[in-house]
């Protein structure tokens, strides 16, 4: 199987402009594409797993990845998906964000001089001239057909900024740069993109002609990608310093049972006819499918040990012969302790577990706290210090949450 067909069977091409052009650059190894990222955070998330995937699966196959960080564009801000504007972030700390982005990319994909490169839109779109931009890119966009594209639907009733309004000729215009500048011929995003990313293909054809050869691809579900990314408690980064590997671990490790096998066909990279068997698994057997997603999934950004180690800590507390160390933990300050003790409320907020008291509250009183294999069973539940010394003592939360506290 080539690899536009594989990415297909793998459920990651939801729609494209000419599937028989691009079909024929990507199993020839001659797609030179890119794929943008808002450096709004200093880590990735899961949310991005889809796009690194794909870059890493292309290059594979002897195509050219482009990592395009939105430098200049974050400065504006993307509407899509958006109920207001986003905040604006410093030239500073897009550069610390980007410098990040490229480590954690390099886990997935190899830079060098003939291989994958890392682009900032920053570096051309600020130096633009806005009357000469407005006059020669401008033009070539409809207001009307901008209208009506979904990235800006969705934001006319709250109210679009003129600001914004400018983002889908920036990012046109993105494309058309690395078309230009590095023979940039494929463009990748996910279905919230398919507007901007058209308008990209447009302008190339309009500026350079009809036989340009500037193609567009969405990955499927990559919106979902993005939801992938958030938990109660925050995103799912790369980031081990953010979301240690045993939590990472833990979050494919309970993904929903109708969502497992999916993962498993667009995330890793185990043979699709491995993947075809475990179609047919179900019950009990949808536990082990999760194992593999999240034992493939952690060894891919944080490597084989630290996937072996949270593997081993997460089997180990569920049948209660575990190894805490590995374990999500927080130390507990001095202050945290009334008159030497600290009560069970108190503790799941310190911890992290619970947001507010009232949310512990409720908690406890359904059942589901247990500290040190003991089930919580009253608000008034009271530690000593002392009890947290040396390993200190293990929450669970509800079946599958289990959390370390400590003091020193």
């Amino acid at each position: 199987m080539q690899i536009y067909e594989e990415l297909k069977a793998r459920g990651l091409i939801a729609q494209v402009t000419d599937e028989e052009e691009i079909r024929k650059l990507v199993n020839e190894g001659k797609a030179v594409f890119y794929i943008g990222f808002d450096p709004t955070a200093d880590s990735l998330h899961v949310g991005h797993f889809m796009a690194l995937c794909l870059m890493k699966r292309l290059q594979m196959a002897g195509n050219r990845p482009i990592a395009l960080i939105g430098g200049g564009t974050a400065m504006i801000g993307d509407p899509s998906g958006r109920t207001d504007m986003r905040s604006m972030m410093t030239r500073e700390t897009i550069q610390h964000n980007s410098e990040c982005f490229k480590k954690q990319m390099e886990r997935f994909i190899e830079f060098g001089e003939g291989k994958a490169m890392m682009v900032n839109n920053a570096d051309w779109l600020l130096n633009l001239n806005y009357v000469d931009f407005i006059r020669d890119i401008g033009a070539c966009f409809s207001v009307n057909n901008m209208l009506r594209a979904e990235c800006f639907k969705q934001r006319m009733e709250k109210g679009l900024s003129f600001l914004e309004f400018n983002y889908m000729p920036m990012q046109s215009y993105d494309f058309y740069h690395l078309y230009q500048e590095y023979g940039c011929n494929m463009q990748f995003g996910g279905n919230d993109q398919w507007s901007n990313m058209l308008g990209g293909t447009e302008l190339i054809r309009r500026k350079l002609g009809k036989d340009a050869h500037a193609m567009t691809i969405t990955l499927l579900l990559t919106s979902e990608g993005k939801k992938m990314g958030k938990t109660a408690k925050g995103a799912v980064w790369l980031d081990p310093n953010k979301t240690p590997p045993y939590e990472f671990y833990q979050y494919w490790r309970n993904i929903e049972d109708a969502d497992v096998l999916k993962c498993i066909r667009m995330l890793t990279f185990l043979p699709l006819e491995q993947i075809d068997e475990m179609d047919k698994w179900e019950g009990s057997q949808l536990n082990r499918a999760k194992e593999i997603l999240a034992y493939e999934l952690t060894k891919l950004v944080h490597g084989e040990e630290e996937a072996v180690k949270a593997q081993e800590t997460a089997r180990g507390l569920f049948s209660g012969s575990g190894d805490t160390s590995n374990m999500p933990a927080t130390e507990l300050p001095a202050d945290k302790f009334e008159n030497g003790a600290i009560g069970v409320i108190g503790l799941l907020v310190a911890c992290g577990l619970c947001a507010s008291n009232g949310e512990a509250r409720r908690l406890i009183q359904q059942g589901g706290v247990t500290v040190n294999e003991r089930k919580v069973a009253s608000i008034d539940v009271t530690f000593d210090q002392a009890d947290f010394q040396g390993d200190g003592v293990v929450i669970k939360k509800g079946k599958k949450v289990f959390h370390r506290a400590y003091v020193k």
